[in-house]
């Protein structure tokens, strides 16, 4: 069964983030966030892939912060 690319939302304080998840050709997932620019991550399962994206979407936007940055919109 081929896996197909799926979108979610990820929140992150009073935001939400749509969320790309893409099937890689040697196993498991690519994870980016295209509102946050740079902002990947990957893992062998999709919920590894999930629990990753989480975390980097809250380190990058933390990172915003406290560069006095604001939080992008969608």
């Amino acid at each position: 069964m081929k896996r197909k690319t799926q979108r979610k939302r990820v929140k992150h304080a009073e935001r939400q983030y749509t969320v790309i998840f893409e099937p890689e050709a040697e196993g498991g997932y690519h994870a980016f966030c295209p509102a946050l620019q740079g902002c990947h991550t990957q893992g062998e399962t999709f919920e590894e892939a999930m629990g990753n994206i989480q975390e980097a979407v809250t380190a990058y936007c933390e990172s915003l912060r406290k560069h006095g940055e604001s939080l992008p919109e969608e």
